[in-house]
């Protein structure tokens, strides 16, 4: 992994919400080639919302790669960034030719989805048979299940803000340099909140026992994120190598419990623990969703402190949830963070995954 870059992170139906999604990933995906020096001969992109017609293959045109270029696109939900840079590193094993491979959402130009002539807000995670829960509804859920307040929820909230607007310096490299073809955009967030603000908050489930509020649940976002993978033997110069990779199957009840599993699998491949990690970064879907994956790892003291390692610079709390992005966007984070460290460092990108799926890379810097 040569080169990682995320486009700025912005909520629904603002600064982003004109660009169609091929080319918010076009750009970033171009962006990731021009930092690395070198064209991919493949796109992999994760994408939850739409439009279709092969995201992969449009935005690698779109990029200017030419018409040799092969794309393809991945649905897996939230973890559609992550999943997408685990195939395109299987196809680079395979053909030996560099890949680029990330992730789009752009909720504010996705399609309408109906059923019945009606439209629908949530696509189905699991068929008849199975839970198949309100994403929200279900992060309630896992709160209630593993005795997750919403003090320990909003304080981890008021975490990622803090953090993000700490290392403005970090946030600045990870997103795509210049001005972007659409015009100067930056992040939504992060933004300076007090727990007097998060506590007049409602939840969002009209329910006595629920505790998500919108201050500890990601808000909907448009954006992108892209990585350029090579064959190790053609890598110079810092990089990370992948080490381990993971997407293993949970209870559709409570999908936010599958990333853990997925961590300890990567970690198992590389027969690492989680002591050797020099860093992780989480998806932050929801506060109750990281904190059962942290607990779950013994990152968390069962209260409100986390631990240092753990998404050191905030993440989707702080600055939004672009879905289908979401996976690729802790990677870039990670990369950006292992090139601080010496070489040997390792670090964990993990993301539970609607119904009921984990994914996790393992990657060393070289």
């Amino acid at each position: 992994m040569v080169s990682g870059l995320r486009t700025p992170v912005t909520g629904r139906s603002r600064a982003l919400s004109s660009v169609p999604a091929h080319q918010v990933a076009g750009r970033v995906v171009a962006a990731v080639a021009e930092s690395a020096d070198r064209a991919p001969q493949a796109v992999v992109l994760g994408n939850c919302t739409g439009p279709g017609g092969n995201l992969g293959r449009v935005a690698a045109l779109d990029a200017g790669f030419g018409e040799s270029c092969v794309g393809w696109g991945v649905d897996a939900q939230c973890g559609s960034g992550l999943v997408a840079v685990i195939q395109a590193a299987d196809h680079v094993r395979r053909t030996g030719a560099p890949a680029a491979a990330g992730g789009v959402e752009s909720p504010s130009t996705a399609p309408v989805r109906m059923v019945d002539g009606a439209p629908i807000r949530q696509a189905r995670f699991a068929p008849e048979g199975f839970a198949d829960p309100d994403m929200t509804a279900a992060a309630d859920d896992l709160a209630a299940a593993c005795d997750i307040s919403r003090a320990r929820q909003e304080a981890f909230a008021l975490r990622s803000h803090r953090l993000a607007l700490q290392h403005e310096t970090l946030l600045r490299r990870e997103r795509m340099p210049g001005t972007a073809p659409w015009g100067s955009v930056v992040d939504d967030g992060p933004r300076s909140l007090s727990p007097g603000m998060l506590a007049r908050f409602r939840p969002l489930v009209d329910s006595p026992s629920a505790t998500v509020t919108p201050a500890t649940a990601a808000r909907i976002a448009d954006g992108a994120a892209a990585v350029m993978l090579v064959p190790a033997d053609q890598a110079s110069g810092p990089h990370l190598v992948i080490q381990g990779q993971a997407l293993v199957g949970g209870d559709p009840a409570l999908p936010g419990l599958a990333a853990a599993p997925a961590v300890r699998a990567v970690l198992a491949q590389a027969g690492a623990v989680v002591a050797d990690l020099a860093a992780l970064e989480v998806v932050e879907a929801y506060a109750s969703q990281a904190l059962a994956t942290l607990d779950d790892m013994g990152l968390t003291d069962g209260a409100q402190v986390v631990d240092p390692r753990v998404n050191a610079a905030g993440g989707a709390l702080a600055l939004g949830h672009p879905w289908g992005a979401s996976g690729t966007m802790v990677l870039v984070r990670l990369l950006h963070r292992l090139l601080e460290s010496p070489p040997g460092a390792l670090g964990v990108a993990a993301c539970a995954v609607a119904g009921g799926m984990g994914a996790a890379m393992l990657v060393e810097r070289r």
